[in-house]
């Protein structure tokens, strides 16, 4: 080959993706007409060549010019997404960057959601009609002239979760999808984690990114129930003790049909997982095309559990990368070479060696390295039972006679909490995978908010957060069939109260993560019934969660009638497991 053919591209000794070699083209506001007579407005950038090439669609909901702008990546700033301040971000700039994909032979359109920017009707927040309006334009676009009928699908957050669900339709042109930082189920993922109502997300999110793009949503409830049903709804959620305590949620309720709060009350209005949310989950018996999953270890609250849920669900070849826990830059200037390379072999048959190349990859914290591996968990993971202990001691040793509980205090005026922290590890343990804690608890009150944090504690004994896990007291029932004994699955179809007073088993998922703990450190679980302070955006997205405002003593049992204990996955050390001494020599 010439040199020329190499420029831009990415390549080794054995393969070469598309090289950079067109100019290019841009239509702004193209109209696509929809089978109802709505009209979606679409930016387009085309390569300036006379022959037909594939395409790649980005759909979203946001600001529309500043998707596509010519900016200089700089880092993710979503910071206000948990609060009530207007004040733009950058953290909805997740396109891409179309001339990238034009001058390397790919239109790439970038369409506006009906019911946002310049796209008419009403927003449809990922459910039913978004969909099949997603689905309609990659039909139009596989019909254009400039288009070989060869289209793929790229973005991430909303622009990844929205590839998804398109693609269990199956529309006949949409050949693949590159969907990373995703999220699958909606309730689970984003707004009720463990059952719990995480409203400060939508809040911020509809008053920043929402705004920028004049969202106008569809009243879903109001549809559904009819304007007294509506009306009644409502008025229940304003009787809520909860509620009540939160003014910003309060204001929207008061005033639920203004500009962007009908989409705030309708999650609000779909506490359980009802048919609402069965819309916005995934069906992933339906996919058949390929997909390249992913997220960060960071996203805990946000992306990371639906990457693993994909993993684990599509029966399609598939690639799934997570990376460091940094959110990636924006606009979006990650991923565009691996993106090419993946459209390169299932949009234009080019052999980009993406296919024989590892198909997990996992960035490990703390060692600056990637885990390979064809399968997850691992196939070298041993899950390993931590036992809680009294005087806050996490042990693989099982209980020794006599062992009680520890209680602690959750009420508007004192959140307490439990935790619980290893002797320092005397090897390098390395944990990275699916984690689960079976807790034996009883509370004074009708429920229990659980909020549970693993940590890192260093030798110097600075703490940090390294994945959470949720669940809503009233919502323990499990679905056994999707259930393994490394990842509960709760069915979020009821609320049952608790009995005050009586022992029940709580099984508590936690969103996987990976780090090697160094010899010296330690590991913490840290049990409450509140959020804590974050200390990153990341970390925010992951709080935000609607406390309980009684006043209740929560107890946590740890013997062994009640063996409570953390299941974790290691994959490499503590082979002796750890030490009382912490692996120091006693006199």
């Amino acid at each position: 080959m010439s040199f020329e053919e190499y420029r831009g591209a990415m390549f080794s000794p054995n393969w070469k993706s598309s090289e950079r070699k067109y100019g290019y083209t841009v239509d702004r506001d193209v109209k696509i007409l929809m089978p109802d007579g709505v009209s979606l407005s679409a930016d387009i950038w085309r390569p300036d060549t006379g022959e037909e090439c594939p395409a790649i669609l980005s759909f979203h909901c946001y600001h529309q010019e500043g998707q596509t702008g010519p900016m200089k990546p700089a880092a993710h700033s979503g910071v206000n997404r948990l609060s009530t301040s207007s004040e733009r971000t950058n953290g909805s700039l997740e396109s891409g960057d179309p001339v990238f994909f034009a001058r390397r032979g790919y239109t790439h359109v970038v369409c506006n959601a009906r019911g946002t920017g310049k796209s008419e009707g009403e927003w449809h927040f990922s459910g039913p009609q978004e969909q099949r309006d997603c689905a309609e334009v990659i039909e139009w676009i596989a019909a254009q002239p400039w288009c070989n009928g060869e289209v793929g699908m790229f973005g991430i957050s909303y622009l990844a979760w929205i590839q998804l669900f398109v693609a269990t339709l199956n529309p006949p042109h949409l050949k693949t999808i590159f969907c990373p930082w995703g999220t699958t189920d909606l309730y689970r993922d984003l707004v009720y984690r463990g059952g719990m109502f995480a409203y400060k997300w939508p809040i911020g999110w509809s008053q920043t990114s929402l705004t920028y793009s004049k969202a106008r949503p569809f009243n879903y409830s109001k549809a559904k129930m009819g304007a007294e049903g509506y009306r009644s709804a409502i008025s229940a959620l304003l009787e809520n003790d909860d509620i009540k305590a939160a003014p910003d949620l309060v204001a929207i309720l008061r005033d639920p049909e203004n500009g962007i709060n009908p989409f705030v009350v309708d999650l609000a209005l779909h506490p359980t997982y009802d048919e609402y949310w069965q819309e916005r989950t995934v069906d992933y018996s339906k996919i058949r095309i390929p997909a390249y999953i992913g997220g960060d270890w960071a996203a805990y609250g946000i992306h990371l559990a639906a990457a693993f849920r994909s993993w684990e669900n599509l029966d399609v070849p598939k690639r799934m990368i997570i990376a460091p826990p940094v959110y990636l830059d924006r606009p979006l200037g990650q991923l565009q070479h691996e993106a090419v390379r993946w459209f390169d072999h299932w949009l234009k048959g080019i052999d980009s060696g993406i296919m024989e190349e590892s198909p997990v990859r996992t960035f490990v914290m703390n060692t600056g390295e990637w885990k390979h591996g064809s399968s997850w968990p691992f196939p070298e993971t041993k899950f390993t039972p931590f036992y809680l202990h009294e005087d806050g001691l996490l042990s693989e040793h099982e209980h020794w006679p006599y062992e009680g509980s520890d209680s602690y205090e959750d009420s508007p005026w004192m959140r307490t909490s439990l935790t619980y922290v290893t002797p320092a590890f005397v090897e390098d343990t390395e944990v990275v995978g699916p984690i689960s804690l079976k807790l034996y608890a009883a509370t004074t009150d009708t429920d229990i908010n659980w909020i549970v944090s693993l940590l890192e504690v260093d030798a110097g004994g600075t703490e940090r957060i390294l994945t959470k896990g949720w669940l809503k007291g009233s919502h323990r029932e499990l679905d056994a069939q999707k259930s393994s004994p490394w990842e509960p699955v709760h069915k979020h179809s009821r609320s049952e109260p608790l009995v005050e007073g009586e022992i029940y088993e709580f099984d508590i998922k936690l969103v996987p993560t990976g780090n090697l703990f160094k010899s010296g450190s330690r590991l913490g679980l840290k049990i409450s019934s509140a959020d804590g302070q974050p200390k990153t955006p990341l970390e925010r997205i992951g709080t935000g969660t609607l406390p309980r405002t009684s006043v209740s003593r929560v107890t946590v049992f740890h013997n062994a009638d009640y063996p409570s204990y953390l299941l974790l996955p290691i994959t490499k050390g503590n082979i002796l497991g750890t030490f009382f001494s912490g692996g120091v020599p006693v006199a």
